[in-house]
C-alpha cells in the first residue's frame, strides 16, 4: 500500500515530508516483532499510527487494546494491566483478568506511558523480555503474547534523568522510534485539514463549508496550534456553527477575510497581553527571579560597595581637615565601622540610607537564620565582627 492510500484508509490529512516519513517508519516496524515508542505532542494522532502497525503486523487478526496510562488510578495500575485474584485487596471479590491476559496474541498500545509508576515500568520491563507476569496477589506466573507499542508526549530521557522513568526500560522501547511533528512543523497542512473538519462538519449539520481568503490562510497558519490536530477540529467546528448557515441552492460555502476571523482566533493561556508598566510590579517580579543564595550574594555586594565608598569618603575627608590638627589615632574595626555609620548618616539622600540600611538588615536575618542565631557564624558569614553585627541587629533580634 502506497503512503497516499494508507493516509486515505486511516483518514490521514498532509503531505509534509516529515509525517510522510514517520508513516513509512511505521509500516517498516509493522512486520517485526519489535516493540515501538511514538513520539510527539498531545493531539498530533499517535493512535491512528499505532493502528497502522497493528493493521500491518502478523497479529492483524488479533486483539487491538488502547490503555490511557494517566487515565489508570495508581493504586489499580496493576491490577488493570496484569489481572488479580479474588480478595487480594479491598473491593477484589473476583478474579479478573488484565490487558496483558486480554491482549494475548495481539497489540497493546501503552499511550502515555510515562505516567506509569516505576513499580509498574519494572513490572512492564518482565514481560518485554519473558513475556512473564504475575497476577496482583497470585504467586502464580503466568506467560503472555503482546506486542507493546507505547507512545508519550514527553521527553522520556528527560524523565529518566529525572529519575521518573526507568532507564532499562527506556533503552527497550526507543529501540524502534516514530516521530510524529506537530502541527507548527507543517504548516502547509494546516488549510488542508481545515478544509477537510469544515467540509465533514458541515455535512453532517446541513451547513455551508467555510473557505478562508488568502490573508486569512495565513493567520491561520501564523498560530502555533499547542493543541496540534486535536485543536485544529475543535477550533473549526466551532468556527462552522458559529458563523455558517444552512446550505441552500445558491449559498453553500461561505469565504472569511482575515479581519472576520481574527475575532475568533485562540489565544494560549498566558500569552502577553499589553499593559500598563507597573514600576512596583516589576521590581516585585524581578526580585522573585532570584533564589535565596542570588539575593543574598547581591545584598552583600551592596554592603560592601557601600563601605568602601564611606571609607573612601572618610580619607578624603582626613585629608581636607586643617594641617595644626593631629591625624586620627587608629581605631579597631569596630570603632570603624561606627565612623562609617556615622559618616552614612551625613549623606544627602535619606531615601537611599534607609535603602542601604534595609538591605543591611535583610541580609544579617537571612545570614541569622541560616545559622539559627549564632552571631559568631554569621558575622563571619558576612565579613564583620559580632560587635558590628550586634549593633546592626534588626529590632526583633535584639530581644532575643
Amino acid at each position: 500500500m502506497d503512503i497516499q492510500a494508507l493516509k486515505n484508509k486511516y483518514d490521514i490529512i498532509g503531505n509534509d515530508p516529515a509525517l510522510n516519513d514517520a508513516l513509512e517508519t511505521a509500516v517498516k516496524f509493522a512486520p517485526t516483532g519489535l516493540s515501538v515508542l511514538i513520539q510527539g505532542e498531545s493531539g498530533v494522532g499517535k493512535e491512528s499510527f499505532a493502528r497502522i502497525i497493528h493493521q500491518f503486523s502478523p497479529r492483524k487478526q488479533g486483539a487491538f487494546f488502547v490503555v490511557n496510562c494517566g487515565a489508570l488510578p495508581k493504586e489499580l495500575v496493576n491490577s488493570e494491566l496484569f489481572g488479580h485474584v479474588r480478595g487480594s485487596f479491598t473491593g477484589a471479590t473476583d478474579t479478573r483478568k488484565g490487558y496483558f491476559e486480554e491482549a494475548d496474541g495481539g497489540t497493546l498500545f501503552l499511550d502515555e506511558i510515562a505516567e506509569l509508576p516505576l513499580e509498574s515500568q519494572a513490572l512492564l520491563l518482565r514481560v518485554l523480555q519473558s513475556g512473564e507476569y504475575r497476577k496482583v496477589g497470585s504467586n502464580k506466573v503466568e506467560h503472555t503474547d503482546v506486542r507493546i507499542v507505547a507512545a508519550t508526549n514527553v521527553h522520556l530521557y528527560e524523565a529518566v534523568k529525572r529519575g521518573k522513568f526507568r532507564e532499562d526500560l527506556y533503552f527497550r522501547l526507543s529501540a524502534a522510534q516514530i516521530r510524529i511533528p506537530p502541527l507548527r512543523e507543517r504548516r502547509s497542512d494546516i488549510y488542508l485539514l481545515f478544509r477537510k473538519f469544515t467540509s465533514d462538519f458541515s455535512e453532517v449539520n446541513g451547513m455551508c463549508k467555510i473557505s478562508l481568503k488568502p490573508e486569512a490562510i495565513r493567520l491561520l497558519e501564523q498560530y502555533r496550534w499547542p493543541g496540534n490536530i486535536r485543536q485544529l477540529q475543535g477550533f473549526t467546528q466551532s468556527l462552522t456553527a458559529q458563523l455558517s448557515t444552512k446550505v441552500t441552492p445558491t449559498l453553500q460555502r461561505i469565504e472569511l477575510s482575515a479581519q472576520e476571523l481574527q475575532p475568533f482566533m485562540p489565544r494560549e493561556e498566558g500569552e502577553p497581553i499589553p499593559v500598563l508598566y507597573d514600576a512596583g510590579a516589576a521590581q516585585q517580579a524581578q526580585s522573585s527571579a532570584f533564589n535565596q543564595e542570588e539575593r543574598q550574594a547581591i545584598f552583600k555586594a551592596i554592603i560592601d560597595l557601600k563601605q568602601e565608598v564611606d571609607a573612601l569618603k572618610a580619607r578624603l575627608d582626613r585629608q581636607s581637615l586643617p594641617v595644626h590638627q593631629p591625624e586620627p589615632a587608629p581605631v579597631e574595626e569596630a570603632e570603624w565601622q561606627e565612623q562609617e555609620d556615622f559618616q552614612s548618616e551625613e549623606q544627602p539622600s535619606v531615601e537611599h540610607s534607609l535603602s542601604v540600611r534595609r538591605t543591611e538588615e535583610e541580609l544579617i536575618r537571612q545570614a541569622l537564620e541560616k545559622y539559627h542565631g549564632n552571631r559568631k557564624k554569621a558575622a563571619e558569614e558576612l565579613g564583620m565582627s559580632e560587635r558590628t553585627l550586634y549593633r546592626k541587629l534588626p529590632e526583633e533580634y535584639r530581644k532575643k
